[in-house]
């Protein structure tokens, strides 16, 4: 199925009518609520997720016809060519990549780390971001260079600011702010690469981080309360529309003005 054309608009206007995602990591959280974004906003999009029941459920609450699901590990080479084969085949093209999929298996001082969880920290938010956009890239039946494709990468506040318990994540998304940085200078001008950073969100993902003392936390912020998913997803469809034409090579920090009082997520 080509694309030709968006649904109604929605309350957020119709930005992406005829364009075509592939978010990553969207059964839920952020994810699932930029895939739900970029379809509000005439979209069609290629949800992936690890867990195939969890996968489904997300697909089926999205308009029909609007989303596909590919379920399969983001750092897994195979599912990797079965999402953009599948995109090719339905829809004929790619206009936007969004890598939200994250992994953190461990939790605790740096010095206690095992190797194993380190290097799954690095595989699943450093390098399968870089073989997505290669792959995404380089696919013949996409045309993401010549429809001037965008890229946008989950980053966070802890690339900036050590936070406790949570340090080679906040290791691993340093890299992936610098790792965006470079390719956006190397991919210009066909293709636009940007990240979010985002403090504490509430989502499954960082439920430990907030779930006994929410109100406490809270408080720290300047806007008084943590992000939401839709917060986030926002940003992200900035950064991948037309709006953002200008903008490349960006990481866009979302706490809340967290960092601004010396804060740290």
């Amino acid at each position: 199925m080509q694309v030709d054309g968006g649904p109604e608009p929605g309350s957020w206007g119709n930005r992406f009518a005829g364009r075509v995602a592939i978010v990553t990591g969207a059964s839920r959280g952020i994810g699932f609520a930029t895939a739900e974004r970029l379809v509000a906003e005439g979209a069609a999009v290629c949800l992936t997720a690890r867990r195939a029941a969890d996968l489904e459920v997300a697909v089926r609450s999205l308009p029909e016809g609007r989303a596909i699901g590919v379920a399969g590990k983001a750092d897994d080479p195979d599912h990797r060519g079965e999402v953009l084969d599948a995109v090719a085949a339905r829809f004929g093209r790619l206009d936007v990549l969004v890598n939200a999929a994250g992994a953190n298996p461990a939790y605790g001082p740096l010095m206690d780390l095992e190797p194993d969880a380190a290097r799954k920290t690095l595989e699943v938010n450093l390098l399968a971001p870089l073989a997505w956009t290669q792959h995404v890239a380089r696919h013949p039946g996409l045309g993401f260079r010549e429809h001037r494709g965008r890229v946008v990468n989950l980053s966070s506040s802890t690339s900036e600011t050590p936070s406790p318990g949570i340090g080679f994540y906040g290791v691993a998304k340093a890299a992936l702010s610098h790792l965006t940085r470079t390719l956006a200078a190397e991919l210009a001008p066909e293709i636009r690469v940007n990240a979010v950073a985002p403090a504490v969100v509430r989502t499954r993902f960082s439920e430990a981080l907030y779930a006994s003392n929410e109100d406490e936390i809270s408080a720290g912020y300047p806007l008084g309360r943590l992000g939401e998913p839709s917060d986030i997803a926002a940003a992200i469809a900035f950064l991948a529309s037309d709006d953002a034409d200008w903008v490349t090579g960006r990481v866009l920090t979302l706490d809340g003005g967290l960092a601004t009082v010396g804060g740290t997520a």
